[in-house]
């Protein structure tokens, strides 16, 4: 075997493959319908897991066909892949930030060039798995968010062949066959495992998606040296269509995934492959020919329309989703004329060297122009007013990232301190007490601890959703004794976005009138049952807590049901004025109904007090959104810097000299 960096003979399957194509092209437009929300494609990302298994059939004949022959180059494989992908990734990311520089406010755009390196970089995958999950309503304003998929494919192809190297080395041809089995099973495990415990784990990172393309490189070898009779094919071609229409049509966002539901597309897939029919009516017409072959810049160019929809409101306008789906195929197909297929060309022309530096310095360019994005500080680039519309995503005052904990991160509080000297108070809740948080070290005597876990209310038992070892339940049972010792004299603010336990997300998202929470079993839907049960945990886990006249109760902040700021600035980035947004009193009373209730018995049976943001965010029936052309959000319920500094004399009363002194007495030493 010789494993070298110079350009070995060509080694691609032996022919063109009509089936491969043509999967491509029905992946791709199912992943297209369903970002664009063609009814009837609840489960076209499924797309993508069949792309996935189609890499890995392909990755795998060239790389075993290369080894038998003795003629792998590692470095030409890793060129072959760059030539195919990197041109056209590079050309979209440019446009992109050629684009955001002429019209998107600062805070998007430091995003987009962020994103722009982690993609050139092939870690997009790394970066958004930290941040929001891909059905996330705010992913949909990420204009490089499926670029995830093109990153993990780029790391496969990296540990694929050095894995195959290294075990044919020792092994042979079925010591690699053993091991990529063996590799997909583990995998599938830990899909199975993760996909419900941590789903975003579980959908960005490799671990648990690379069985979806080592089952692909198992059609190969089941297949590379077998035919079948071609009514069986025939047969095996339709069931496998059926397995993939039938994930389209009745998958969602709701399940969690990959886990086992992605083994019916994934099987659908092979199927399809293992039946090899290249003269199929599903995968050799004009039209599977033409989308198959420009699939991967139809891919590039139809997400960011979506986002452009997402901007202007018009992701639900019919005639802008049919315009918007046949621009993806016509950018599609002029990224593959003008930019895939010469790029390739000249490249594979020139020496291995030359493809370095050209790629490299192509590669280093974008990054740096997207560096240069990142750290801009001109003023007056566009429209002030679109600026100052933007500032809270900016200016955030919590310290949301640094401390706020998230599944997956345990249950010990990093307990951010603010301010100077002693000690005076401790913010317990969600991230809803971490937007306060600052606000109330700005009018406390001494500093102030904040302790807060995502979408976790003050409640004793609460489990919380997509929770890993019931960390949430741990993290307040933790608080709890805390209060109860190290900080028994100390005033305590409790402040949680509790509706979203009980009612779901009030926006559109995965999880829309989904509870967050449960006590028992997880709940699909709003019930009294859970509303009962929270009303009781909270009364306990109130008078649980010592010395609880010190403890103050923070009511709801209302919650706008739309991001303020993007609301506010996409109306004026396309020329309208900014709307005034606002929910009304009853909306507002609608939906915080139980939690104000058990909050009032909790008072009443426990001594612990209540603040009430109402008469400082809320006017003429109304809650409101903005003020002065400034928003009072950060996001849909999250308050402003510019927000939170309106409850400051909210926080105050709590410090008044005398309500202080007696609060914050033992109870034995009164």
């Amino acid at each position: 075997m010789v494993i070298n960096l110079s350009r070995p003979a060509s080694i691609t399957p032996k022919a063109f493959r009509h089936d491969v194509n043509g999967l491509r092209a029905w992946s791709v437009l199912a992943v297209v319908f369903y970002h664009f929300g063609i009814p009837g494609f609840g489960g076209g990302f499924v797309g993508v897991d069949v792309f996935f298994v189609i890499s890995g059939f392909l990755m795998t004949a060239i790389i075993i066909n290369g080894l038998e022959l003795g003629k792998f180059s590692l470095w030409a494989f890793y060129l072959a892949r760059a030539r195919r992908i990197i041109p056209a990734l590079i050309v979209l990311c440019a446009v992109l930030l050629i684009i955001g520089w002429l019209w998107l406010p600062t805070a998007d755009y430091r995003v987009l060039a962020a994103n722009a390196v982690t993609a050139l970089t092939f870690v997009s995958n790394l970066k958004f798995w930290r941040e929001a999950g891909y059905f996330d309503i705010a992913s949909h304003e990420n204009w490089l968010l499926h670029t995830w998929s093109l990153s993990l494919e780029w790391q496969f192809y990296i540990l694929l062949p050095l894995g195959c190297i290294l075990i044919w080395r020792w092994f042979g041809r079925r010591g690699v066959k053993f091991a990529l089995i063996a590799a997909g099973v583990l995998s599938l495990a830990l899909s199975f495992y993760a996909s419900p415990r941590l789903p975003g784990s579980a959908f960005y990172l490799l671990p648990t998606r690379a069985w979806e393309m080592l089952a692909g490189s198992l059609v190969w070898w089941l297949t590379r040296q077998h035919s079948m009779p071609q009514q069986l094919a025939r047969v095996l071609e339709f069931i496998g269509f059926i397995l993939m229409a039938l994930s389209v049509t009745l998958f969602d966002s709701s399940r969690p995934w990959p886990g086992v539901y992605a083994m019916v597309p994934v099987m659908g897939a092979m199927l399809v492959l293992i039946a090899n029919r290249q003269q199929s009516i599903f995968t050799s017409n004009i039209i599977a020919r033409q989308i198959g072959a420009s699939s991967y810049s139809i891919y590039l160019w139809h997400w960011p329309l979506v986002v452009a929809l997402t901007y202007a409101s018009k992701q639900y306008h019919h005639g802008w989703i049919v315009a918007g789906i046949i621009l993806s195929v016509l950018l599609g197909k002029a990224s593959l004329l003008l930019v895939e297929n010469p790029a390739r060309k000249v490249l594979a022309s020139v020496s291995p060297g030359k493809q370095n530096w050209v790629l490299g310095a192509a590669v280093m360019c974008t990054v740096l122009l997207a560096v240069g994005a990142r750290y801009q500080q001109l003023e007056n680039r566009i429209n002030p007013a679109i600026e100052m519309a933007m500032t809270p995503k900016l200016n955030n005052a919590s310290r949301m990232q640094d401390c706020l904990l998230t599944p997956g991160e345990g249950s010990e509080s990093p307990k951010c301190s603010y301010g100077e000297g002693e000690l005076t108070a401790i913010v317990l809740g969600d991230s809803h007490a971490g937007m306060v948080a600052s606000v109330i070290a700005d009018v406390a005597p001494g500093s102030v601890i904040e302790m807060d876990y995502a979408s976790c209310p003050t409640v004793l038992d609460f489990k919380r959703r997509e929770d890993i070892n019931d960390d949430c339940k741990t993290f307040n049972d933790t608080a709890i004794q805390l209060l109860n010792h190290e900080y028994k004299n100390k005033l305590v603010f409790i402040a949680n976005r509790s509706s979203l336990a009980l009612l779901g997300q009030n926006e559109k998202d995965a999880f829309f009138n989904i509870p967050m929470g449960y006590f028992d079993t997880p709940n699909d839907r709003p019930n009294p049952n859970l509303n009962k049960q929270f009303t009781a945990q909270l009364i306990k886990t109130m008078c649980a807590i010592e010395n609880s006249q010190r403890v103050f109760l923070v009511r709801p902040i209302p919650e706008m049901a739309m991001d303020v700021p993007n609301t506010m600035a996409r109306a004026l980035m396309f020329g309208n004025p900014a709307r005034d947004i606002s929910i009304s009193l009853k909306e507002y009373q609608q939906r915080q109904k139980v939690i104000w209730d058990a909050q009032d018995v909790a008072a009443m049976q426990c001594g612990v007090k209540i603040l009430d943001p109402l008469p400082y965010l809320c006017h003429s029936g109304r809650c409101w959104g903005n003020q002065g052309g400034q928003p009072l959000y950060s996001d849909d319920n999250h308050l402003s810097e510019f927000g939170s500094q309106l409850l400051i004399p909210m926080f105050r009363q709590a410090f008044e000299p005398e309500e202080y002194t007696e609060l914050t007495k033992s109870p034995g030493n009164g």
